[in-house]
């Protein structure tokens, strides 16, 4: 049943990084335009985003492995649909529903973790999911290069889309067999899903990510009134659940914001992935564009990172129960030391041997970003009730896919910024995004002690009521 869950989130998480590298042989094959390609990469991200706390609740409510099936089932078809496109609109619609499946199908991963496992015991099965989430971030590249160089450069980004196909299948069938069945009870299935507060959560999101996901298409400031308006909107649906929870169930239980734990490791999370996923978009382009490396070559530069990840992320859930938050704030602050160990590198290796020169940082970042991503995500749901794993875990990961949108638009602003600037200077506009990277990791790295002190003074995570959220 883990092996599946794996498998599902692996396929789902790699979609969205093994894009980045075909993206140029994509524009030569449908005439797609920039804000055409900038929809093909962010579409996925935003209806990901978008879905991952109300699917959270209703597998949470009607049966995690209905839900599972379901999202699976669309993720394959519009996989399958991405491959064969012959226009631009065609693709960006299909890795709309894409993101929209995988939004469905994560959330149920986390959740039948914590219903099939208990306390420490589920170390290892989020250790093998962490090493699931950044191996599939960091490997997209080169699996999505060693495709296209096999199916040619004209043809071979369609089968970036289509070996998605036969392993969707072959997952669907065995998770429709081993999954735990979806419970029969009336109570469960009569509960009301909330729909206006997930009408509210989802516009407040979309609000959210359009003007990061269009930072480079939608030229001048106005875009930016629509992050104050997604704050508003947020707000609201903060009012809304407080409200609805008095009468029925709600979309999200705010009560989980009151354990230290679980707050804490969200905004760790956000502000990890701000600068985790950003890396490695710049990171492709400054190889493909700048340096002229083919895609099988861009992506085998950021092997290391993949390499030392799959190490450390196993290894960070069996031993996070033994040393707590600490061990997430040893995991960033190596990955902080690891990049300013890239910036290094480029700054006496800028031209065709920066691949070389940045892959021991890169290996080393892997490490710690193995110590971060797993026992973050552990530590951050130990507390939350398995009634609640799903939502729990959408909430979780909304926060991951807002604070990736925000990190590449962000770190790409400064990116393009200092590209523009020194003319064609790609090793400089990369180092100077890096450094902005090494930011985001460091504010996170400050929660993390933050929490660690917290923890070692002995003050409780939560009192009674807040470790079982309202029913």
């Amino acid at each position: 049943m883990l092996a599946i869950g794996l498998v599902a989130a692996f396929m789902t998480l790699l979609d969205v990084s093994i894009v980045n590298v075909a993206i140029p042989s994509i524009q030569r094959a449908i005439n797609a335009n920039p804000s055409d390609l900038q929809w093909i990469l962010s579409g996925y991200a935003l209806t990901f985003g978008l879905m991952l706390v109300p699917a959270g609740r209703f597998g949470d409510v009607r049966g995690r492995r209905t839900v599972f099936i379901i999202g699976l089932a669309l993720f394959t078809v519009a996989s399958a649909a991405a491959g064969l496109a012959e226009s631009p609109t065609w693709l960006i619609v299909a890795r709309l529903l894409q993101g929209a499946a995988a939004g469905l199908v994560n959330p149920q991963v986390i959740g039948l973790i914590q219903q099939l496992y208990e306390g420490a015991d589920r170390g290892r099965p989020f250790g093998l999911l962490g090493g699931t989430i950044g191996i599939s971030t960091a490997v997209g590249p080169l699996l999505g290069g060693a495709l296209i160089e096999l199916g040619g450069q004209q043809e071979g980004w369609r089968w970036v889309f289509f070996v998605n196909v036969p392993v969707g299948v072959v997952t669907i069938i065995f998770g429709w067999r081993l999954l735990p069945t979806d419970p029969t009870d009336k109570q469960a299935r009569q509960q009301n899903l909330d729909p206006f507060g997930v009408l509210l959560l989802g516009l407040g999101v979309v609000l959210l990510l359009l003007p990061l996901v269009q930072e480079q298409q939608w030229r001048g400031p106005l875009k930016w009134l629509l992050i104050p308006a997604g704050l508003a909107v947020l707000f609201g649906f903060v009012r809304w659940e407080l409200r609805y929870r008095r009468r029925a169930e709600p979309l999200f239980d705010l009560a989980l914001f009151r354990l230290r734990s679980y707050t804490l490791g969200t905004l760790i999370g956000l502000l990890y992935f701000a600068g985790f996923v950003a890396v490695f978009f710049l990171f492709t382009l400054f190889l493909q564009i700048g340096l002229r490396y083919t895609a099988l070559e861009a992506g085998l530069a950021v092997t290391p990172f993949a390499v030392g990840s799959a190490i450390t992320a196993t290894l960070g859930g069996r031993i996070v129960n033994r040393f707590g938050r600490p061990l997430v704030a040893i995991g960033l602050a190596t990955v902080v030391v690891s990049l300013a160990g890239v910036v290094v590198a480029l700054h006496f290796v800028p031209g065709r041997g920066a691949p070389l020169a940045t892959a021991a940082p890169l290996l080393l970042a892997g490490f710690g970003s193995g110590l971060v991503i797993t026992p973050n995500q552990t530590l951050t749901l130990s507390e939350v009730p398995v009634a609640r794993a799903g939502s729990a875990a959408g909430m979780l990961q909304t926060g991951q896919r807002i604070g990736a949108a925000a990190g590449i638009a962000g770190v790409g602003a400064i990116f393009f910024s200092a590209l523009a600037r020194t003319h064609g200077g790609w090793s400089r506009a990369f180092r100077d995004a890096l450094l902005v990277t090494i930011g985001f990791v460091l504010i996170a790295l400050v929660a993390a002690i933050v929490d660690s002190r917290t923890e070692r003074l002995g003050t409780p995570s939560g009192d009674e009521s807040t470790r079982r959220p309202h029913t």
